[in-house]
């Protein structure tokens, strides 16, 4: 089993990021997913930045595959997102069909937004070039089970396993209208959030975080307890997305778990003081996805 580290949700500086991703080329991860997936306002880096990075991390023994965005709301997006399908050098995960149309026929991942629920839809992607497809987070342990008896030849799967749980995009920036300013003048306050802006109920118990036009699950996605589950589906790679903090060591204890030195259960309790917020693994067991229940 591979660990791939996910595209960072979240708008942090430069300097944060240059220093993050300098981190990552000792960290044990295989994988690892660039570029902006959230919002074209946010350009501390650009792509001619994110290829540099790609580089550096492609010489130390990385697989570097560059993510395009998911919601494209101009044109500029969309100019962007070819220049990314364009690049000649790096894989490109696909995160919409436009996306997919301007790879034409050159391999690409085809990322957890394109909604792959069936065997049929797999098998047109394979068809446009797809050699390896990222899990829909509200996807279970039994969906993933049907596609994987008959997934196409050649093709990858990759499972979502650690983070906050993107939920959905919109084209309004709820950062922003929390802060009473206007999208278009947002004066980029996602950056004071690391790990997003949590929203809390009446109850005062988390529910959701705000992440400009994305909304996240409060709690984090921990499938520590599942990797055993998903070495026996044949689940090729576990993805993991990035947090401000301690990224790393978890990713350490998956790789530990995954080949088999440390046992999952140990694994999820070293991981709690490491986490941002508490665990949750419902959508796995076909349940509400905020649930955290017992392997």
């Amino acid at each position: 089993m591979k660990i791939a580290l996910g595209p960072v949700q979240y708008y942090w500086s430069r300097v944060t990021m240059m220093q993050f991703y300098e981190s990552m080329r000792d960290a044990p991860v295989d994988i690892l997913y660039l570029g902006e997936t959230v919002c074209s306002r946010r350009h501390e880096l650009r792509l001619p930045d994110w290829l540099e990075i790609a580089q550096m991390l492609a010489d130390a023994g990385k697989e570097v595959v560059l993510s395009t965005q998911v919601l494209l709301e101009s044109g500029q997006d969309l100019a962007t997102m070819r220049k990314i399908a364009g690049n000649g050098r790096f894989q490109v995960e696909a995160n919409d069909m436009g996306a997919v149309h301007c790879l034409d026929g050159k391999p690409f991942v085809a990322g957890p937004f394109l909604n792959v629920y069936s065997r049929p839809t797999l098998e047109i992607l394979a068809g446009l070039g797809a050699r390896r497809w990222v899990m829909p987070l509200e996807m279970g342990r039994e969906g993933l089970e049907q596609l994987q008896r008959d997934r196409p030849d050649g093709m990858e799967t990759e499972v979502f396993a650690y983070g906050r749980m993107p939920l959905a995009f919109s084209a309004r920036c709820f950062t922003a209208r929390h802060r009473n300013i206007p999208k278009d003048n947002c004066q980029y306050v996602c950056m004071d959030d690391p790990d997003g802006l949590l929203l809390r109920t009446r109850e005062n118990e988390p529910f959701l975080v705000l992440n400009g036009i994305q909304t996240q699950s409060a709690l984090v996605y921990n499938l520590l307890n599942e990797l055993r589950d998903m070495q026996d589906l044949r689940v090729d790679i576990l993805r993991i997305s990035p947090q401000s903090e301690h990224t790393a060591q978890i990713a350490g204890l998956f790789r530990q778990v995954a080949d088999g030195s440390l046992a999952g259960r140990e694994a999820f309790e070293r991981a709690l003081p490491l986490m941002p917020a508490g665990p949750c693994n419902g959508y796995w067991h076909g349940k509400p996805g905020l649930e955290q229940l017992v392997a």
